[in-house]
């Protein structure tokens, strides 16, 4: 079923919505969540959250990527997640190394009033701008790690490349968008 048509019926109220998204985003959704936990239980804690707050914002909302949508909210989910865990445990893990990998080359925002909220979006637009600007592979890479949360050794797997490699396009493509946001104005 396209993604018009799911929207067709969140807006309409039905709960099938929600069924049809899960079939066919779930997995998606699921393994994203597990790249940042870790933890089968969390990730389908995520999932299910998920398409509450899908449920919750269509209708107002009517997202053009439907997909991308859904993976953000599960993304921002498990990283809160994550968060309010290892605060508890301090554990190690992909993730404390793979926001260390970000610290450099992307500032911390704060969001909550009208200044920060269109900052965000301006940085946001500049590494969007940044990222199409990227080789496919590298751009495919740099989302798989930083936004879905893939490991080194599941980019290496994918692209068939070595581990210093695939860590060395990772470097090099955080270093041309920390370039590429100074260019902007963006202080890091």
């Amino acid at each position: 079923m396209d993604d018009n048509h799911i929207l067709d019926l969140f807006f309409a109220r039905q709960e099938d919505a929600l069924e049809i998204t899960k079939r066919k985003y779930g997995q998606r959704l699921l393994r994203t969540a597990m790249n940042i936990l870790h933890n089968i239980q969390d990730a389908e804690e995520c999932v299910s959250d998920t398409l509450l707050n899908a449920w919750n914002a269509i209708p107002p909302n009517r997202p053009a990527m439907l997909g991308a949508f859904l993976a953000k909210i599960s993304r921002n989910l498990a990283i809160n997640k994550w968060k309010a865990k290892s605060a508890a445990r301090r554990g190690g893990g992909e993730m404390p190394l793979m926001l260390s990998e970000l610290e450099d080359c992307i500032p911390s925002t704060k969001t909550g009033t009208p200044e920060t909220t269109y900052e965000a979006n301006q940085i946001t637009a500049a590494i969007n701008d940044c990222l199409n600007s990227m080789d496919q592979t590298v751009r495919v890479a740099f989302v798989l790690r930083y936004f879905h949360g893939e490991s080194i050794a599941s980019i290496c797997a994918r692209f068939n490349i070595s581990e210093s490699k695939a860590k060395s396009m990772l470097f090099r493509a955080r270093k041309k968008l920390k370039t590429h946001l100074e260019k902007e104005g963006v202080s890091i």
